[in-house]
């Protein structure tokens, strides 16, 4: 099995998203780790692969009013730079995050507490209460932080506030079940590449923990106990082939599991690549545009085919 390194400090957050509908069933605070332990090439949330803090500079936001390059002590600010900013010789000192007037400089990632973080999820309890929803906590990927996340989670049911972890599934399965299991109503457990060369090739990591996690958990999901429902992202040719769908359908059905969510392809996340300074992407292509209606129900037919509910 796979060393997944588990992180000992707190985790920094890279938003806190209240009034959510996407991420589980009603109202929903939806709580953004910052640390993944893959790295998918398609991934919506780049902000959130690495642990450490990071500056964003938007190009369409910008005013070139100057402001940053007058306070910048390390010269890494420049319209010659390929994305404005010389990161290798930025110190990340935020000052000029602090002087621009347009937004278009941000940090990326603070540090918060348990205790702060709770009250900011408190603070939205009673639309949880109204609509049946919750806290959500997504990524990255929250189980790299166990102690601090389980904390979060069982303050949270301490409240009788509903709780929903989306993973990759790649973790320390001792410590997640130690520290944050106990704590959790519901499991989103994204499968991405049902074969593991593939899924190296994408995502940076074997997929053989990912599965054995899947089942280890499956097995133990119970009502009254926590629900477990697998999710399939549709990336233009890489997760949404006929092949890798079909191999993901068989496997689940193995398994007994009787509902699946596929999650159709968001385009617009691309520009975040540019914002922190990342190169294009070179196993990425024809991924700039959204599925038709008739490519995402043929996914849905190939589980549909086996049996299963999406």
């Amino acid at each position: 099995m796979i060393s997944v390194r588990v992180m000992k400090l707190n985790p920094l957050i890279t938003e806190i998203k209240g009034n959510s509908l996407d991420d589980g069933h009603g109202i929903r605070t939806v709580v953004f780790f910052k640390g993944c332990p893959l790295d998918c090439v398609w991934c919506h949330n780049p902000e959130s692969k690495k642990t450490a803090v990071e500056i964003s500079y938007s190009a369409p936001d910008c005013l070139d009013c100057g402001n940053c390059r007058q306070v910048c002590d390390c010269g890494a600010l420049d319209i010659a730079n390929p994305f404005y900013i010389n990161r290798a010789k930025c110190n990340l000192c935020f000052q000029c995050v602090e002087v621009c007037p347009a937004k278009a400089l941000t940090r990326v990632g603070d540090a918060c507490a348990v205790e702060e973080l709770l009250a900011k999820i408190l603070s939205d309890k009673t639309f949880f209460d109204v609509s049946g929803g919750g806290v959500t906590l997504s990524g990255g990927e929250p189980a790299l932080f166990p102690e601090y996340a389980g904390s979060l989670l069982s303050a949270c049911k301490a409240n009788g506030i509903h709780t929903l972890v989306e993973t990759c599934g790649l973790f320390d399965f001792a410590k997640f079940e130690k520290w944050m299991l106990p704590y959790i109503d519901v499991i989103y457990f994204d499968l991405k590449i049902f074969d593991d060369a593939d899924h190296k090739k994408f995502c940076q990591a074997g997929n053989k923990t990912i599965l054995e996690h899947f089942q280890a958990l499956h097995a133990d999901a119970a009502p009254g106990k926590f629900e477990l429902l697998p999710r399939i992202p549709l990336v233009p040719d890489i997760t949404d082939t006929d092949e890798n769908l079909t191999a993901m359908a068989r496997f689940l059905s193995s398994l007994g599991i009787k509902q699946s969510k596929l999650l159709p392809y968001n385009p617009t996340w691309y520009p975040k690549n540019a914002r922190l300074g990342l190169p294009e992407q070179p196993l990425l292509q024809n991924v700039n545009h959204w599925q038709s209606p008739g490519k995402i129900e043929h996914c849905k037919n190939l589980f549909r085919n086996h049996h299963i509910i999406v």
